[in-house]
């Protein structure tokens, strides 16, 4: 069963996007965020259809997409979670590559770099889920557990990192990589390892099964603590508004600046209190196809271009 869907990645496209059409700072450093978040949106996608294509209506499993878990400072951003009805928690790490993917003897994780043509070192996914995991133990220990026999119950985690069909994996020989495996064999993964279970781990499984309506009910407490990331990419990459020095508008009649806006047939607009005429309001942020508007708040009047999220004060009306 479905909890929660993949959280939508387009505003975080959106602003990159407008970045780089509106910021002075580096363009190559926010071209390789937007490529990385293009990345990792298409592999999460490929990723969440298989895995809702096999249990999204499964009353033994429930899915639980983008989880973000902040628990005494320490932060989780889970990819995908199921929760089985034996308690048998997944916790799955996508990552996309477009080439290779190798990992040493040593567990040190490397992917293929097509324009240096070279292998480049990584953070090691494995490690990193296994952090997850202990951020959503704590997570467990701060909702209601189903209870056996007067003692709490208490799930069993597995880790698992899973990479998209296509990508070539050169494994080490000695090294355990058995965690690591492509998104389509997710599903035979999970179901071998109830099938192949021995007798005691099957008899513990079978003590520990809840509900469906209980495992929904833990899934959905899961789901109370997440907190989704408001990334500021401006502040990331240092980017900074500039406060443009607008001079003070005068009457193009008469010269002088005893002025007031009010709005007319064609929009905002000076008026002179010394002429009665009445004089235009021109303003543009300076970028080709963008267009600024004028938008008002009692006595303040604001000049703001959407695409370049930018919005600043333009005049004051006298009181």
């Amino acid at each position: 069963m479905l909890l929660k869907p993949v959280d939508d990645p387009s505003n975080r496209i959106r602003d990159l996007e407008q970045l780089l059409t509106c910021a002075e700072g580096d363009h190559k450093r926010i071209e390789e965020e937007l490529r990385m978040v293009r990345a990792g949106v298409k592999g999460e996608e490929e990723t969440s259809y298989l895995i809702n294509f096999y249990y999204e209506k499964s009353n033994k499993m429930a899915v639980i997409h983008d989880l973000r878990l902040v628990i005494d400072g320490r932060v989780a951003q889970i990819d995908h979670l199921l929760i089985h009805r034996t308690l048998d928690v997944f916790v799955l790490e996508t990552k996309h590559f477009h080439a290779g993917l190798k990992i040493t003897e040593n567990g040190e994780f490397l992917r293929w770099n097509r324009y240096k043509k070279a292998y480049e070192g990584m953070s090691s996914p494995l490690a990193q889920n296994e952090r997850h995991i202990e951020v959503l133990k704590d997570a467990f220990h701060r909702i209601d557990m189903p209870k056996r026999f007067g003692i709490r119950m208490s799930p069993n985690f597995h880790s698992y990192v899973l990479v998209s069909p296509n990508t070539r994996i050169d494994r080490p020989k000695n090294f355990d990589t058995s965690h690591i495996i492509k998104a389509e064999a997710l599903e035979q993964t999970i179901r071998q390892k109830y099938e192949k279970a021995g007798f005691m781990e099957t008899i513990g499984s079978a003590s520990r099964i809840v509900s469906a309506e209980t495992m929904r009910e833990i899934g959905l407490r899961l789901v109370s603590l997440h907190q989704p990331a408001e990334i500021n990419y401006k502040a990331k990459f240092g980017i900074k508004t500039k406060n443009k020095v607008i001079s003070k508008p005068v009457c193009r009649k008469c010269g002088a600046d005893d002025l007031f806006i009010q709005y007319g047939r064609f929009g905002y607009y000076f008026k002179c209190n010394t002429c009665q005429g009445n004089t235009p309001i021109k303003i543009g942020c300076g970028h080709p196809g963008h267009k600024e508007r004028i938008r008002k708040d009692k006595r303040n009047f604001y000049r703001e271009c959407a695409d370049c999220q930018t919005s600043q004060l333009y005049f004051v009306n006298p009181s």
